[in-house]
């Protein structure tokens, strides 16, 4: 589309608030099969029906600002369109009204969402339908990959499909933080205005704060599962959360079980037989576990020249095969293979 084209198309969109992220221009038309072409290369692909009586409204902008695993968008459709994108399966979106309302439909859910009501969070493996009236959104998009290892480094339990609670009110802290921080990353891209690149430390940033966020959602279940898993969980006996708190303050070190139930106060057995009640695991598979998530975390903001071995070694692991297929079963790739993917996505960032 040429530049006139696009003002032509900003001038035709009345009734949402100004477009954010224009410098980052993706889509700006009036013909609906373009539309569903081109901004399904983007997400994934839809349907997308205009209603008859608004068909003469329709338009639709789409601006992206991509990051190393995430990216920003803004996302407008002029009149009432049916949006069909069945299972997003590569990534969560975060949809934040800006103007008009939207309608979604999941498996399970219906919701209304509006500009001071309520926000909402796709999960890749539910499917969802939507219906937007005269509607802007400002869309964030996390790579599922990341999502789903961080719930396995929080949560203790292996890679599987992670799905939230489509509804966010914005009425709440939770709501009100994720929407500050949505509008505080558009205006960083705004002022980097699609030339100047985000820098990967200010990149690996700004996952660790939106991850953070996602999962102090309330109201889902895995939440439940971090809560215990990090010891946090009031319902943990004193003994299994000291020792669970002693285990992570001393990951790198050798685990000495006399030292850890001299510590907790009670008996080795009687240790044991709370960590595998509460947690479902060992408490040498317990530590196994925090090393793991801690590799994950560090091979996510690695720097270029970083090596496995090295790492591997100052996290307490002194056998890399065994490490590695741990790891793989956890996190569903191997460490190189998660370390080479981040590499990629700062080369093409």
């Amino acid at each position: 589309m040429t530049a006139a084209a696009a003002a032509a198309a900003d001038r035709s969109w009345k009734d949402a608030a100004s477009p954010r992220l224009a410098a980052y221009r993706r889509v700006a038309t009036h013909d609906v099969d373009e539309a569903a072409e081109q901004i399904g290369r983007i997400f994934c692909p839809h349907g997308l029906q205009p209603k008859a009586e608004t068909a003469r409204d329709f338009l639709a902008l789409h601006n992206c600002a991509a990051f190393d695993g995430f990216s920003i968008n803004y996302v407008a459709y002029g009149g009432v369109v049916s949006i069909d994108p069945g299972c997003l399966d590569r990534f969560f979106l975060v949809q934040l009204p800006c103007a008009g309302a939207a309608g979604i439909r999941t498996a399970a859910r219906e919701l209304a969402t509006g500009p001071e009501g309520a926000a909402s969070l796709l999960s890749p493996t539910v499917p969802t339908r939507m219906v937007w009236d005269h509607c802007a959104q400002l869309i964030l998009l996390l790579d599922r990959s990341l999502v789903e290892q961080r719930a396995a480094a929080l949560s203790g339990r292996a890679v599987r499909p992670v799905e939230f609670d489509p509804a966010i009110e914005l009425s709440v802290d939770h709501g009100a933080r994720l929407r500050a921080h949505m509008l505080a990353l558009a205006d960083l891209a705004e002022h980097l205005g699609g030339e100047r690149r985000l820098s990967a430390v200010a990149a690996a940033d700004w996952r660790e704060t939106l991850l953070d966020i996602l999962f102090r959602q309330p109201g889902d279940g895995l939440s439940e599962a971090i809560r215990v898993h990090s010891g946090r969980s009031a319902t943990l006996p004193q003994a299994v959360r000291r020792a669970r708190d002693l285990l992570d303050a001393q990951a790198t070190e050798p685990l000495d079980l006399n030292e850890l139930a001299v510590a907790a106060g009670v008996g080795i057995r009687a240790l044991q037989g709370g960590f595998r009640r509460h947690f479902g695991m060992s408490i040498s598979d317990m530590l196994l576990d925090i090393r793991l998530a801690r590799l994950n975390a560090q091979l996510m903001t690695a720097a270029p020249e970083a090596r496995i071995i090295d790492l591997a070694f100052e996290l307490g692991f002194t056998h890399l095969g065994r490490m590695a297929g741990a790891y793989r079963e956890k996190f569903g790739e191997t460490p190189s293979a998660t370390l080479q993917r981040v590499q990629r996505g700062r080369s093409t960032n």
